[in-house]
């Protein structure tokens, strides 16, 4: 293509009236200068600006803020936990009180163990009455739920990796393609300059210390999302782990991975296996009334391991809630969407995960709507064909 020509005067000539100029007026050559400058400058802040590690978002977001409650999700796991002391420490930093919360319960011994050995202190609640701050900083989940009155909060900011729709008024940060949300928090507190210091280190750093404890809960929750770092990993899983290293008191992370196992947990495990119902390579098992909820996913990990088993579905009822949990080693099964299509006709259902797990909550009285009965009538073994459906696909 041809450049088009500059008729009466040639660059050169253009060059020599501008010196001329400059010559004759000095002042406004130094402040088109200065204009320039100013310029260039504030584009650069700008771009800068665009561009801040998404840790220091979150921190600016947290300091406008005098306190937050930090929300997991109902019945928190490792990673949930360790998002949340994450989430607390940076904004202790910035002066912002921080208080961690929960619905449901935590009874897997796993859990439990990683609640006592940390010492954290966490409130449960039942209503949204009991949230302890306006702004609630939601971590491993995207939408609030199991509690009273959940859907009445909008949250102040949300850091999540599974997928969902729920966003923060200031502040979202959500990577589906993360095997941890833990993954996520370590990013944060490098991006702001954090040292992990170990527990018989010597505090050397100038800047932001991750303590040891803060350091070894981030890393077992990036372990425990992703088996030992054996699935659903990305290089960021590594990288967080890398980071946190220095951090790490073995003897913590020891205790917590090792906790006493109580009956009810391997009664309902032998329950899921001798009462499955197989059906080709998929097997879903009725564990019937529960006690405790965090059994349902340990009996659905127990059971995946069944030679020619490839997806697998355990659920149990606890007080008027059908819990499910879903694993999935079969490239045909997405779990997370497999229950989701589930719950999606039960009024007040819940349920979602990944490809490779899934969970949700199924109300006794939403159950027996849906399917034209009394709830006092309902059988939740009606869901097994339903299970069954979606996970080949018939849905």
């Amino acid at each position: 293509m041809q450049l088009p020509t500059v008729p009466e005067l040639r660059i050169r000539e253009v060059v020599r009236a501008v010196e001329t100029y400059g010559l004759s007026s000095p002042e406004l050559v130094g402040a088109a200068a200065l204009a320039t400058f100013a310029l260039v400058a504030s584009l650069w802040l700008v771009v800068r600006w665009i561009r801040r590690p998404m840790g220091a978002r979150l921190k600016r977001a947290l300091a406008k803020r005098d306190e937050i409650a930090v929300l997991m999700h109902p019945n928190p796991d490792p990673d949930a936990m360790a998002c949340a002391i994450g989430v607390a420490h940076l904004a202790e930093a910035v002066g912002t009180d921080a208080t961690l919360q929960f619905a449901g319960q935590i009874r897997h011994q796993e859990n439990r163990a990683f609640r006592t050995v940390l010492d954290l202190e966490l409130g449960q609640i039942d209503h949204v009455s009991e949230l302890a701050a306006e702004d609630v900083v939601l971590v491993d989940h995207n939408t609030p739920r199991g509690f009273e009155g959940a859907e009445r909060v909008e949250p102040y900011a949300v850091v999540d990796h599974h997928p969902g729709n729920g966003t923060g008024e200031q502040f979202t940060d959500q990577r589906t393609e993360y095997g941890a949300c833990a993954t996520i928090i370590a990013e944060y507190l490098e991006d702001v300059g954090g040292t992990p210091v170990g527990p018989d280190a010597e505090n050397g750093s100038d800047g932001l210390v991750v303590p040891s404890e803060v350091a070894t809960g981030l890393l077992y929750g990036i372990q425990s999302d992703t088996k030992q770092l054996t699935s659903g990993c990305t290089e960021s899983e590594f990288q967080a782990a890398a980071f946190l290293y220095e951090g790490i008191d073995e003897d913590l992370l020891d205790r917590i991975a090792n906790p006493q196992v109580s009956a009810e947990v391997l009664e309902v495990k032998s329950q899921a296996i001798s009462g499955r119902d197989v059906r080709g390579s998929f097997a879903v098992s009725d564990v019937g009334r529960i006690n405790n909820a965090d059994a349902i996913p340990q009996a659905a990990d127990e059971l995946l391991q069944l030679e020619g088993v490839t997806a697998v579905v355990v659920f149990g009822r606890r007080d008027e809630t059908v819990h499910l949990s879903g694993r999935s080693r079969d490239d045909r099964v997405h779990m997370g969407k497999a229950l989701e299509s589930v719950a999606t006709d039960i009024p007040g259902a819940s349920a979602g995960g990944h490809a490779r797990m899934g969970g949700g909550q199924v109300p006794v009285e939403g159950a027996a709507y849906a399917s034209g009965a009394e709830a006092a009538m309902w059988s939740q073994a009606e869901l097994a064909d339903d299970i069954f459906a979606a996970l080949n696909g018939d849905v």
